[in-house]
């Protein structure tokens, strides 16, 4: 069976930022064929991605965080763990989950920084649309050949 759903899941830290990444995803893909999910931060996207992937309605989950350095803990570890979180639900549920999560190396909270990471999103929302078609038409070319 193809999906044509898909399932959106946004961190609400920086949201004026991530949620740029939803409006690049619905440019190529049409919003009643999404469905979006919020999460506190990036963090608690895996577990998420994971259960939306195993109720079978989907064809790919994209994920979008920024996760930034916030003082109390090095950001680098939490993007690593959110990002092996990602591909586990993708490769223990068999559904693409996609990862649209930036860990900028200088971020500062300034007007131009955040023009900047907006831009990025709008762009990055576009490539995680276009990976989730090519791999649901992949995925299904396959199918039919079997």
């Amino acid at each position: 069976m193809t999906h044509t759903r898909y399932a959106f899941v946004k961190a609400n830290w920086h949201s004026d930022i991530v949620d740029r990444a939803l409006d690049g995803f619905l440019e190529l893909i049409p919003s009643d064929q999404v469905d979006v999910f919020d999460v506190p931060g990036a963090f608690e996207m895996p577990l998420l991605a994971r259960d939306l992937a195993q109720t079978g309605h989907y064809a790919a989950v994209a994920c979008a965080a920024f996760v930034v350095d916030g003082g109390i803990y090095r950001h680098d570890f939490v993007a690593q763990a959110v990002v092996d979180g990602l591909m586990r639900a993708g490769l223990d549920t068999g559904v693409p989950v996609l990862s649209v999560s930036l860990t900028p190396h200088q971020y500062q909270e300034t007007d131009h920084h955040n023009a900047i990471y907006r831009k990025h999103f709008v762009e990055k929302g576009r490539e995680a649309a276009q990976a989730a078609l090519k791999i649901n038409a992949t995925r299904t070319s396959i199918a039919q050949a079997a």
